[in-house]
């Protein structure tokens, strides 16, 4: 039966007068559908969309082994599954293009799966190796001498050991099953040695916290007696302090109990200095009302052009300044001596300055420099002028050019 479109030499894909459609392959033609209410034209797209999707599992393919987010052996099983749809597939494209794609990703899904299985054969060994680490730290600390361990960091370091153990079993490789198993019993048994030695202790400190809760007590009485002494009991109730901190622990709740009241006789001292303080504070109200006019008076330094007036301006205040005194508290006499420190700091700048401009030194480098800036532009003008005599655009623009350069020298100089 005659096509109706003859296919041209490119084309994998011809029409039959009653809808039949074929594909090329090599130099043979195979049906692979019919399309019989359509246009020729119609017919050759729908079996070219069906190899364009067939196109794109392929590329699919490809780009997922190219990115590497799956396995070649999941790779390898999806590419099985495409090739079987490839082959003598209902569509109109390079079929045989298609095939050869897959030969050759599949050849590169072979090599990448030896190398994941090597892979995963030495992520089996580093596991092994990391859970044997694991067991031998846990051992290790599981042999020391149980009076000398200091229980709450190794409780801690235990805790971490057995959570790393977790984690790794959940989301390691798993290992042979006998060696994860004896790795486990050495593991486990090193952890319940260290939970018998850490009872052990905690019942051996019973003694401990009797001995360090009466201590504190009688502390506490001698810290309670210093109420009478106010302010001045702050000195001996420091000593008591340092004794406190070296009387051991009496547990939790006794321990913050006895604290309670040991703190709350610190507190009553602390208040008395807290309430000298405040008298001092008000005491103060004045010359910090003194020194805050001072400090408008000094908003003229700056002001003040004459740097030496603006000098014996300053000197003044200062003076009257320190004749007022220190003042309470300490943050507020701070903020205002960094106000007129940095008035000051101001005034100093401007002396530097004043004296490196008035330093004849450099008075006479600076009219040196004029001088020869003067001659050099006086002959760019004799230049410039025989070059507008010649009429030479390029000397013209060049003699411009350096005469502008010097004159900008000259004005910064102030000449």
């Amino acid at each position: 039966m005659a096509p109706i479109s003859a296919a041209p030499a490119a084309s994998f894909g011809r029409v039959d007068d009653d809808g039949t459609v074929s594909v090329r392959e090599g130099d043979q033609w195979r049906v692979v559908g019919q399309y019989p209410d359509g246009t020729p034209a119609e017919a050759l797209a729908y079996f070219e969309r069906k190899y364009a999707d067939l196109a794109g599992e392929v590329t699919l393919l490809e780009t997922r082994h190219r990115s590497g987010g799956a396995s070649a052996a999941d790779l390898r099983a999806t590419a099985k599954t495409v090739r079987e749809r490839v082959t003598g597939a209902a569509a109109v494209g390079d079929l045989a293009a298609l095939e050869d794609r897959l030969s050759a990703l599949e050849a590169e899904l072979r090599e990448a799966s030896a190398e994941e299985a090597q892979a995963q054969r030495a992520a089996v060994d580093a596991a092994v190796a990391e859970r044997t680490a694991l067991v031998e730290r846990i051992e290790a600390i599981a042999a020391r001498d149980p009076k000398s361990i200091q229980w709450k960091q190794t409780t801690a370091e235990v805790s971490e050991l057995f959570d790393r153990w977790q984690s790794h079993q959940a989301s390691g490789p798993r290992l042979p099953k006998s060696l994860s198993q004896q790795l486990w019993k050495r593991f486990r048994d090193a952890r319940a040695t260290l939970d018998k030695h850490r009872r052990e202790f905690y019942a051996g400190m019973d003694e401990q916290h009797r001995a360090a809760r009466d201590a504190k007590a009688r502390l506490v009485e001698r810290a309670e007696a210093l109420a009478s002494k106010g302010e001045e009991g702050i000195g001996a109730y420091r000593t008591l302090l340092d004794e406190w901190k070296s009387a051991g622990r009496a547990g939790k709740k006794a321990d913050d109990a006895l604290w309670a009241r040991f703190k709350a006789a610190g507190d009553a001292l602390y208040a008395a200095r807290g309430e000298r303080e405040q008298a001092d504070a008000e005491a103060s109200r004045e010359k910090i009302e003194a020194k805050r006019a001072l400090l408008i008076e000094a908003a003229a330094v700056p002001k003040e052009k004459d740097t030496a007036k603006a000098r014996a301006l300053l000197t003044g205040i200062q003076r009257r300044w320190d004749e007022i005194g220190r003042i309470f508290p300490r943050e507020a006499e701070r903020g205002l001596d960094d106000d007129l420190r940095k008035i000051e700091q101001g005034l100093k700048a401007r002396e530097d300055a004043d004296w490196k401009s008035n330093n004849p030194e450099t008075k006479a480098r600076q009219n040196d420099m004029t001088q020869q800036l003067r001659d050099a532009i006086a002959g760019l003008e004799a230049d410039l002028e025989k070059a507008k005599a010649s009429k030479d655009k390029n000397a013209i623009a060049k003699a411009t050019e350096a005469l502008e350069a010097r004159k900008s020298w000259l004005k910064a100089l102030g000449g």
